[in-house]
């Protein structure tokens, strides 16, 4: 079994970034870039993003496969190793840990994990295909709502939480209205959230739909509305609109180290060390989406992708293994 320095696990922002840093630092790394795990692909959420307008260096916009290729190819020049595989079980009990796929098993003094965190979605079928051509269906209302086909249209937000009141407020600064479509008759968002939703209601820049879910998305090319159920008359109506954004939470790709790493009431890893990437476990790292529950940007990935390979390579100097 091979013994590497660095094992990275996932390819999104934060692994493609923590391999560049930890190649530059001749640490070899190898990565486990995935294959279908928890619904994603090599390269993470970016491969299903169109259009990418806020990411630093492309002022004419990229779409998500053409940057994550990039980054891919980045990776690669400065001589990371990739094996196109899910990781399908790891031992972090034991050094060097084990890191384990269908087809390869290595060892590795240290590991990062970036594997991300996937959007919830509703799971419909013109939901999906119109999010695949990006037309007018996101679960990022940050990354894509600046965008020109949203403003000054109609726009709905699926969710009753935080991150629905804030992806709602946030996209009022480009939309004609926002209609907040929520299953029940209250919000489930902080007070200091609902306060924020119900000024924009005053101001008629939002508007509840309450005790109401979405059952089709509408549309061909781009979506034109979404159709309606009342969870307690059962009566259908359609929405029109222009865009729809789901705020309904994110699923953190955690499922392979609960029995060895500790995680939020979310299901987030924890960090160890406050502006690290240390877990309670030495020498694991974790880095992007995997343990942020709050930004979940692709350059704030990046970032943390960055300090993950910087920790793991003066951990390892710390011990001699260089």
């Amino acid at each position: 079994m091979n013994t590497e320095k660095v094992v990275v696990i996932g390819s999104g922002p934060a692994g493609l970034t923590a391999c560049i840093y930890a190649a530059r630092a001749n640490l070899n790394p190898l990565c486990f870039e995935g294959f279908n795990a928890g619904g994603l692909i090599p390269g993470g959420q970016l491969m299903f993003t169109t259009e990418v307008e806020n990411y630093p260096g492309f002022p004419e916009g990229v779409t998500g496969p053409q940057m994550m290729k990039a980054f891919r190819d980045q990776a690669d020049r400065f001589g990371t190793r990739f094996i196109r595989d899910d990781v399908s079980a790891v031992d972090f009990s034991r050094r060097p840990f084990i890191v384990k796929s269908p087809d390869e098993s290595v060892e590795a003094h240290a590991v990062i994990i970036a594997t991300g965190a996937r959007a919830n979605w509703l799971n419909l079928e013109n939901e999906q295909r119109l999010a695949k051509i990006g037309g007018g269906v996101s679960a990022c209302a940050v990354c894509d709502g600046a965008m020109p086909m949203y403003r000054d249209q109609e726009l709905v937000v699926i969710g009753g939480g935080d991150s629905a009141i804030e992806e709602g407020v946030y996209l009022t600064k480009f939309a004609k209205k926002v209609y907040l479509i929520h299953r029940r008759d209250q919000l489930r968002a902080g007070k200091a959230m609902q306060e924020r939703f119900f000024k924009h209601v005053e101001q008629g820049r939002m508007e509840p739909v309450w005790n109401s879910i979405v059952i089709d998305v509408l549309g061909d090319q781009s979506i034109t509305g979404v159709r309606l159920k009342n969870v307690k008359t059962n009566e259908q109506r359609d929405l029109l609109c222009q865009g729809m954004f789901l705020a309904i939470s994110h699923t953190p790709n955690t499922e392979l180290f609960k029995d060895y790493l500790a995680t939020d009431e979310k299901g987030y890893l924890k960090l160890a060390r406050l502006g690290s990437t240390y877990t309670a476990v030495e020498g694991v790292f974790a880095a992007g989406d995997v343990a942020d529950h709050v930004y979940r940007q692709a350059v704030t990935a990046a970032g943390s992708g960055c300090i993950a390979a910087l920790d793991a390579e003066r951990w390892l100097a710390e011990r001699g293994i260089e």
